[in-house]
């Protein structure tokens, strides 16, 4: 391979920062013209915008230039050796393009190669360029608007305020990046916490439902899968009426959270769910701190249960907190939160959610009252407050025996049945008396109103078929940003980058320097480089 000598190009900084300031003087002398002083100040303002946006690029654009002088006139401190332990020797000049916030512009190094191995780009690892063709700031934005919105409006947001282009495709694949880091993300904090601490108040609340996602067919589980392919439609373009099931795939939510004990009575609660409340009343009622919320459409509702124990865990490892968990009255779920409370040595108080006994009320009501009456408001009251005294069992009875001394059938007593059944099941956690009396939370709102933000409000949009990567990355970033973790996760995410795409690479993790002018002069460096 033939050497060849290449001189290098002696600038000071003002000269190298000379199409930069070429741009400033344009805006300036754009700004001080005739026919820019008879615009709009919305006129100005776009034109700053846009040629603004330019500048910056320029500043970004002759800042990598000089950083690529640095590099041919300083040299290294040291050999550049792979992780092979293979010295690279032959030099090569490299550049790549990189999309950045500011527009597009080339990333200029010091290509050192060696026959049979892998080349390596030590002003590319300084830079922590990532893999592929767009800067961490454009990366980050895409997390932060496919955590919002559609992917076609990310496309248009990102076009619209900043100087990138990111077509719908490679933004998909961007956010299914950002979000590789997630579990580690979470997995490690849990040595951030002393063990002899415990943040937040008093009671560890755990929590956990299930909200379904429209997925491409391939992406659904199997045993949806094989009836979703034996089923025939009416019509060819559109499913009609009835024949929506068997397209989702269930995605687990989890929330935990502490909270300070809130002491109420039957009657207290009865008067919250009233359409009209004292001034000041919710007002006194203790909110939820250090939320985190989060939901998995990949990982099995045990696997999502076991991050909800490990979670509370991080904030509680000497378990001093008094642990609750709330649900809905899934058989599963209950199974799995007294197994794994067993398996992480936490005493779990099991809690059914009362608005979910108080919806199988109102639809029991309507066996013996007519719906939307007085009386059928009445009978839901009563059989309310005693389920709130602890007396489920009893309600229970009382329904059944006055459907069966009122001669009704087996259809016009179901949802009289169902009611029963659903409190004699679950009378176990039904105890809301002493629920009360030791100030734990009784409702599930926590976790319903994750599910409607977290997952509904974005997986839902009108004709969305989603691909389980997608759908699983956007479910993180959204979780992130719900649980107010987003900042820490994405420089969390950058170092890991750094680390894969970069150090990993080196032998001993140890990437060469520019030499600084000190070293340099001691090393009578020559300003003639030679590269292959």
């Amino acid at each position: 391979m033939k050497a060849q000598t290449i001189e290098v190009e002696h600038r000071d900084e003002p000269t190298a920062f000379a199409r930069s300031r070429e741009q400033f003087e344009s805006i300036v002398v754009q700004l001080g013209s005739t026919p820019v002083c008879q615009m709009t100040h919305s006129e100005v303002e776009r034109l700053i915008q846009t040629e603004g946006t330019e500048l910056l690029r320029r500043f970004l654009q002759d800042h990598l230039w000089l950083r690529a002088r640095q590099e041919q006139e300083r040299g290294l401190t040291g050999p550049v050796r792979g992780d092979d332990q293979v010295a690279r020797t032959h030099q090569r000049p490299a550049d790549a393009g990189l999309m950045t916030w500011f527009g597009p512009v080339r990333v200029e190094c010091i290509s050192y190669q060696m026959p049979g191995v892998d080349s390596l780009q030590p002003l590319a690892a300084m830079l922590n360029v990532p893999q592929g063709s767009y800067s961490f700031g454009v990366r980050r934005r895409v997390a932060q608007e496919a955590a919002r919105s559609s992917f076609d409006e990310v496309v248009t947001s990102i076009q619209q305020n900043t100087g990138a282009h990111v077509p719908k495709r490679q933004a998909e694949e961007l956010a299914v990046r950002a979000a590789v880091d997630f579990d580690a993300f979470y997995k490690g904090r849990a040595v951030l916490v002393p063990a002899e601490q415990a943040l937040g108040g008093d009671l560890m609340v755990l929590t956990a439902d299930g909200k379904g996602v429209v997925m491409r067919r391939a992406d659904l589980l199997e045993a949806t899968r094989r009836a979703a392919e034996g089923e025939e439609h009416k019509l060819s373009k559109r499913l009609s009426k009835g024949e929506k099931n068997n397209r989702k795939r269930m995605a687990t939510v989890a929330a935990v959270y502490t909270i300070a004990p809130y002491y109420r009575t039957p009657e207290d609660i009865v008067a919250e769910l009233q359409p009209v409340h004292a001034v000041g009343d919710l007002d006194e009622r203790p909110r939820p701190e250090q939320k985190r919320v989060w939901a998995s459409l990949v990982k099995t509702p045990e696997r999502v249960l076991r991050e909800a124990f490990e979670e509370g865990l991080r904030r509680d490892p000497l378990k001093l907190k008094t642990w609750v968990a709330l649900s809905d009255g899934n058989r599963k779920q209950l199974k799995l939160f007294e197994k794994l409370g067993q398996e992480y040595g936490v005493k779990l108080t099991l809690i059914l959610d009362i608005i979910h006994v108080l919806e199988y009320l109102w639809k029991a009501t309507t066996v013996f009252n007519q719906e939307g009456t007085p009386e059928a408001e009445q009978w839901v009251n009563e059989r309310f407050v005693e389920v709130l005294r602890g007396r489920g069992s009893q309600v229970a009875a009382g329904i059944r025996r006055s459907a069966t001394k009122r001669g009704l059938s087996k259809k016009q007593r179901k949802a009289a049945d169902k009611c029963a059944s659903y409190l004699l099941n679950n009378g176990r956690y039904t105890h809301y008396s002493e629920y009360l009396d030791q100030g734990f939370p009784i409702a599930t709102g926590v976790i319903e109103g994750a599910c409607r933000y977290l997952v509904k409000d974005r997986m839902d949009i009108t004709g969305a078929r989603w691909g389980l990567d997608r759908a699983e990355a956007v479910l993180r970033l959204r979780a992130l940003r719900a649980s107010g973790d987003f900042e820490a996760y994405w420089s969390f995410h950058e170092e890991r980058e750094y680390q894969r795409n970069h150090v990993a690479r080196y032998a001993d993790g140890q990437i060469p320097q520019l030499l600084s002018p000190v070293e340099i002069g001691r090393t009578n460096r020559s300003h003639l480089r030679l590269v292959d």
